[in-house]
């Protein structure tokens, strides 16, 4: 049920929701939540319009199936597995068909006795040995089911796991931030941890197929056999009637379809989850203890669940219950009935024919034990692969998170087109350029233009928030100019293409990242082209300081700042006592394995900038001349003043004849060397010049240079 719901909105134009149009949108207040759901008054009157939109929907997901299906038989090394895993969906699904005919026998065997008086028993254990045949039969099929089901699930796993990689690492940064990409990223993995969407759909297709073959053998048997039954045919037929309902009122309690959307607007259910993340997640642990945070947190914890009460539940369990307390349908109300109608007829037939109730008692029997059947496959068979319409959309999501259209297009235009040039930089020129962040109304740059030259050092400096870093970002075509053009060496940057603008420019932001790798692949990853080259690795650490710290540590570049995969450990809390009175102690556990008591290694904000200058230097070295371009954004914002002295001197020296831009709220001897200093301040270029011009004009910059300067003045 879980995957049938998206949050969307209904429009005039198909597929959406308009905000303003109230009339075709249902609500339903369940528990803290506010449910949506699209109506059409276009269909209203169509008899089983929602089933039909239902089986198109179905329809335009076969092409996907039949993509999945062909990739999966591209993968050789599950050939083998598949064909056995087929095989012995047929041999399980004919099984419970043949035990239902060793099971008729006994008819025979309760005719022959009553007719002969004594009992065939030849027959009798022959009967026996079959039942007993198909038993094992069946439990070694499951056995080697499950014997395949393992390896095929891991290389059909491992296979997606590539696709959903690459769908993931193509995306640019405003796609990959959208809510609705990251929603239909999340709707492309399965809830199983264990799966993944391609085998369960390969599960749910051979199960039907063998569903269908079990149903229309057993049923063929229980037709034979029952032929000459006197009430054979009417006692099936009112078994059956009890299970079809039974199936009817399960599928109506979960059934589920349309466009929709929940959200709740109740503060302290929103306040209480906020407050769960708080304490659960490792980030937020340094402010709760040092600022005495607990009690606080847990009396206000206390106090939101209270005033919530049973009203403090997931979405999807509130539904779950919302739906199964609804309306009683007449299905509902005819089940008990008809499972006590067999009865009713049986008894009603012996007080007729007295002489044939041991007949009709296995006749009644046997059909209980195979509705039975039906129904537990039928139950099981919806359970386990949900409904057919949300696996169909299931693989069609899984293939079309390859397609999403990334926002910042790539152009046609090789770059740089003489290689020669970008040994002397590149001119960025920024003419009329405004820009709005996504989800917002507000600039974070308005009206800008400015022009690079090749080769100049430029520093960009202001306030926080004055749009320095956005700069840096619309250079990188990280974003598009929401107005205005940016020129590079006098041409629109959309004209070049993506890999060759960013492949001869090297860049570090204020808000850098690393990655759940080695210290060795975060610098390497600075040039994906050297990644495995330890020496530029090596050189890239010495020129942005942090070779000194990482020969310090155990593993030295090998070192893992956040290791991606944690370690285990029993259910039993380490300080308490065990059963026998002995302390639940790790230490020795750990130390014979060689295992760390924490998955992360503590550095410090200035040894984690050096990394990062490390990354950026790999790409930047002076030796290199596909970089014309070095962006460095706040690069000393964490170091000490030696630290920052030693890199901007080493920046100086390596750059050459590349074109260098920096973003700073400090002044320094970086701004004294630059050829240009743009001073921004709300979202503007508001002065431009060399040190020795904006001191002389006496402006803002100046006015700032002075405050900073009064610091170090007698």
């Amino acid at each position: 049920m879980r995957r049938g719901y998206r949050r969307q909105k209904r429009s005039s134009k198909k597929g959406q929701f308009d905000p303003t149009d109230t009339k075709n949108v249902k609500h339903t207040r369940i528990g803290v939540w506010d449910l949506y759901e699209e109506t059409q008054p276009e269909l209203a009157h169509v008899p089983g319009s929602s089933r039909l939109e239902s089986y198109f929907e179905m329809v335009n997901g076969l092409p996907y199936v039949w993509r999945m299906l062909k990739d999966i038989g591209s993968i050789r090394a599950c050939w083998s597995l598949l064909a056995m895993y087929l095989a012995i969906e047929c041999i399980s699904s004919l099984l419970p068909a043949v035990t239902l005919w060793y099971s008729a026998q006994l008819l025979h065997i309760v005719q022959f006795a009553v007719d002969e008086r004594k009992v065939d028993k030849k027959l009798l254990f022959e009967i026996a040995a079959g039942r007993l045949a198909c038993s094992f039969m069946t439990r070694f099929m499951r056995y080697v089911k499950k014997r395949c089901t393992i390896p095929l699930n891991t290389r059909i796993k491992q296979y997606y796991s590539v696709h959903m990689f690459r769908a993931m690492a193509r995306l640019d940064v405003p796609t990959f931030d959208d809510d609705a990409v990251q929603r239909q990223l999340e709707q492309s993995f399965s809830p199983n941890s264990h799966s993944s969407i391609a085998w369960d759909t390969v599960v749910m297709a051979l199960r039907m197929f063998s569903t269908v073959i079990q149903m229309v053998s057993q049923l063929s048997v229980l037709v034979s056999v029952l032929r000459g039954q006197r009430d054979g045919p009417l006692l099936a037929i009112l078994s059956f009637a009890h299970a079809l309902l039974q199936w009817n009122a399960f599928r109506s309690n979960f059934a589920s379809a349309g466009v929709w959307a929940a959200t709740t607007k109740d503060a302290d259910y929103v306040r209480m989850e906020g407050m769960k993340r708080t304490v659960s997640n490792a980030a937020h642990r340094k402010e709760i203890v040092a600022g005495g945070m607990r009690e606080y947190l847990i009396s206000q914890y206390k106090e939101s669940t209270h005033r919530i009460g049973d009203k403090a539940r997931d979405f999807f369990d509130a539904i779950r219950i919302h739906r199964t307390q609804g309306n009683i349908s007449l299905a509902s109300f005819l089940q008990d009935p008809f499972r006590e109608l067999p009865q009713i007829v049986f008894t009603l037939r012996a007080v007729q024919y007295p002489a044939s109730i041991p007949v009709s008692l296995a006749s009644l029997n046997l059909i209980t034990q195979t509705t039975a059947g039906f129904t537990g496959t039928l139950f099981a068979f919806f359970d386990e692969t949900g409904s057919i319409a949300d696996k169909l959309a299931d693989v069609k999501r899984l293939y079309e998170v390859q397609n999403i259209p990334n926002r910042v297009l790539d152009g046609k235009d090789p770059f740089p087109e003489d290689q020669q040039a970008l040994e002397m930089g590149i001119s960025i020129e920024f003419r009329n350029v405004s820009f709005q962040y996504p989800g917002t109304d507000s600039y974070a740059l308005r009206n800008t233009s400015f022009k690079i030259e090749r080769g100049q050092l430029c520093v960009i400096v202001g306030a926080n928030g004055s749009g320095k870093s956005t700069i840096l970002k619309l250079v990188a075509r990280l974003y598009e100019p929401s107005e205005g053009d940016v020129l590079i060496n006098g041409k629109d940057i959309k004209l070049f293409k993506l890999d060759d603008l960013r492949r001869a420019t090297s860049v570090l932001f204020q808000d850098y990242t690393h990655f759940p790798l080695s210290i060795k692949d975060n610098i390497g990853l600075g040039d994906p082209e050297n990644v495995t080259d330890e020496d530029k690795i090596h050189q890239a650490a010495k020129l942005g300081g942090a070779d000194d710290f990482i020969h310090g540590l155990p593993e030295g570049f090998d070192t893992y700042l956040e290791r991606p995969v944690k370690d285990y450990y029993s259910g039993l809390p380490e300080g308490t006592i065990s059963l026998f009175g002995r302390p639940v102690d790790y230490g020795r556990i750990r130390s014979v394995g060689g295992m760390e008591s924490s998955n992360s290694r503590s550095l410090s904000g200035g040894q984690m900038q050096r990394i990062a200058l490390s990354r950026t230097f790999m790409r930047s070295l002076a030796d290199r001349p596909t970089v014309g371009l070095l962006l460095f954004d706040e690069p000393s914002a964490s170091l000490d003043p030696t630290a920052e002295h030693d890199l901007f001197e080493r920046l100086r020296r390596l750059r050459g004849n590349k074109t260098m831009v920096f973003s700073s709220h400090r002044f320094g001897n970086l701004t004294r060397h630059a050829d240009l200093i743009l001073y921004m301040d709300n979202a503007v270029v508001v002065e431009e010049g060399t040190h020795e011009q904006l001191i002389n004009k006496d402006g803002e910059y100046a006015h700032i240079w002075k405050l900073q300067a009064q610091a170090f003045l007698p």
